[in-house]
């Protein structure tokens, strides 16, 4: 199986093979699996530094090559890359396919917000707008220095990135909890998460999704939502790469019948208000940081 695999990832040096969405991780996973299988069972055929073309497939050309550890491949790490890539191409999916998408109340700072039924989704909303900012600067803001969101997004109390492995420039395991606001008909809630980070052609793709391969305690006074999808596409704008083209897909499960309500559940309708409102909220402060800084 080793062998085949490496043929594999041979085959996507190519130019044309490598933009091929899901293979390169494939690729790499599937030789994780398979060297983690040799370390355990002490195989004498393993080599003792992984060779360089691999290390570039596993974006490690930076790090030196040292010795192949059973812990740096666990269990933990391969779903999360896994949950990661299939975010990735069902957002991917969605974005491609003519979906029957219906106008929603327009939004501040000229955004645009559609919605759509998605099967095993439920509502999906999405908003589009374009930002003053490079991609880079975007990115940096909403993936590298995640865990200062809360400084500049009065809606949330806590990020904290639980995991960093296996690449810290790619994925992310994190615990988010919603600040407590006064008036709030949901009230407060957490999420524990997978964040991953793609790129294909000129665009950067930040998905997420829930995840319960590493549980988290719930946190006090909270109800443990889950984000379905979570989908920001950060496109640089045609002829002009100082401004990007920002586009968010979402779909959250609030465990609104958690929540009693005047003696009742919370309502479909107001669910289906309060996701589009909080990302108008989001748009709003994320463009005052930009601003400010």
């Amino acid at each position: 199986m080793l062998q085949a695999t490496v043929k594999l990832c041979c085959g996507i040096a190519h130019d044309h093979l490598r933009r091929l969405p899901g293979l390169k991780i494939t690729a790499v996973v599937a030789i994780q699996k398979d060297m983690r299988g040799l370390v355990v069972r002490g195989s004498c055929h393993l080599p003792s530094k992984i060779p360089h073309y691999i290390q570039r497939l596993m974006g490690k050309e930076t790090e030196s090559a040292g010795a192949v550890s059973p812990s740096q491949f666990s269990s933990v790490d391969l779903s999360y890359i896994t949950q990661g890539e299939r975010a990735l191409q069902r957002a991917l999916s969605i974005l491609q396919q003519h979906t029957s998408w219906q106008a929603e109340t327009m939004l501040d700072a000229g955004a645009t917000m559609s919605s759509a039924a998605v099967p095993g989704l439920g509502k999906l909303f999405r908003v589009e707008v374009v930002l003053a900012v490079p991609v880079a600067r975007l990115h940096r803001e909403l993936f590298e220095r995640i865990e200062h969101m809360p400084q500049w997004n009065p809606t949330l109390s806590r990020v904290k990135v639980s995991s960093k492995k296996p690449n810290p420039r790619a994925l992310l395991a994190l615990h988010e909890v919603t600040a407590p606001s006064p008036g709030n008909l949901v009230g407060q809630r957490d999420f524990v998460s997978v964040r991953h980070c793609g790129r294909r052609d000129t665009a950067i793709y930040l998905v997420g999704t829930a995840t319960h391969a590493e549980p988290l305690p719930l946190q006090e006074g909270c109800i443990r939502a889950e984000s379905r999808l979570s989908c920001i596409v950060l496109q640089p704008l045609v002829g002009d790469p100082g401004h990007t083209r920002f586009t968010w897909l979402l779909s959250i499960d609030l465990k609104a019948s958690a929540t009693v309500l005047h003696g009742g559940w919370i309502p479909a309708s107001v669910i289906n208000r309060i996701l589009p409102q909080s990302q108008a909220e989001f748009i709003k402060h994320l463009c005052q940081h930009l601003s400010a800084t």
